[in-house]
């Protein structure tokens, strides 16, 4: 089980993964007219598979463990590789990026509940504390410092696709404290994504068959989507899972999911750097309370 400690170190790895994903997010914005949302998904999930393959190419052997433990790992790939960025995707097509980010600020609270509810794990004040703090900082960040915004917000369908994606990512990251697979494999960072991997194309796959089926999907080649893919499947796919996955195993699920709502914070500074806005107080504001609420939550 996991100590619950942060240290620098853990910190580090937890806060680099919303930094890929804010990018993540910038550039699926980017190349949104150039590729249908599930497939690029599904096609970053690929070139993820490619590198990933001579890396950690032994788990796929028979002798390996992985097929003795494949519902493990075909829950793992349909929560963390296939559910949680479809619904998102989703989410996008119905509702706005603003409503999309303010549902997904309540990963530290489901992160708490499902732990308490299905994994025995207790609820602290501190944590609650620190998830009312975190929050508070992204709806700063959505308000862009005017609280009447919030006001003017309406939800709408495709906010429980994105309730439905905030759930799916608090489960996968729960049941990655439970080692339940092959020690060869949990030692191995490579191949214990690469097992997640397999599994999550197949459902990926399905995912982006019946998008092709039921939508008037196209992909526009060209060299500003194949950058796109190398960048989503490098950074916000390999490495960002590989930092996410240590460091929730260092710190804890609960602990973890607050630095989940660095992302909305990190895509607004970026998205501004793109736009040539320089970065503006609330943002410095809605960090403080960001960190804070990590703060609070970690101290014993």
């Amino acid at each position: 089980m996991p100590s619950h400690r942060l240290t620098p170190s853990t910190a580090i790895l937890l806060t680099l993964p919303p930094l890929l994903w804010a990018g993540n997010a910038v550039v699926g914005r980017v190349v949104a007219p150039l590729v249908p949302p599930i497939t690029l998904n599904f096609l970053r999930w690929v070139l993820a598979l490619l590198i990933l393959l001579p890396l950690a190419g032994w788990v796929l052997r028979p002798a390996s463990g992985l097929w003795r433990h494949w519902r493990r790992f075909a829950l793992l790939g349909l929560l963390g590789v296939g559910l949680y960025n479809a619904l998102q995707y989703l989410a996008l097509q119905t509702s706005t990026p603003l409503n999309v980010t303010l549902v997904g600020s309540s990963m530290p609270l489901w992160m708490l509940a499902l732990g308490r509810l299905f994994f025995n794990a207790p609820v602290r004040r501190a944590q609650l504390a620190g998830a009312l703090l975190s929050m508070l900082g992204v709806a700063t960040v959505l308000a862009r410092g005017e609280p009447a915004q919030l006001l003017r917000l309406h939800l709408v369908p495709g906010d429980l696709y994105m309730l439905a994606a905030t759930l799916s990512w608090a489960w996968y990251s729960w049941l990655l404290t439970r080692h339940a697979e092959p020690e060869p494999i949990r030692q191995d960072w490579a191949a214990f994504l690469l097992a997640q991997v397999v599994f999550g194309l197949g459902w990926s796959g399905l995912m982006t068959g019946a998008e092709w089926a039921l939508t008037p999907a196209h992909i526009q080649w060209g060299w500003p989507l194949a950058l796109a893919l190398v960048f989503i499947a490098i950074g916000p796919a390999v490495v960002a899972y590989r930092c996410w996955g240590l460091g929730v195993q260092r710190a804890g699920p609960a602990l973890a999911g607050f630095f989940s709502n660095l992302t909305p914070l990190f895509a607004a500074v970026l998205s501004a750097a793109f736009l040539g806005e320089p970065p503006r107080l609330f943002h410095a504001v809605a960090f403080a309370l960001i960190v804070a609420g990590i703060v609070v939550s970690s101290r014993r």
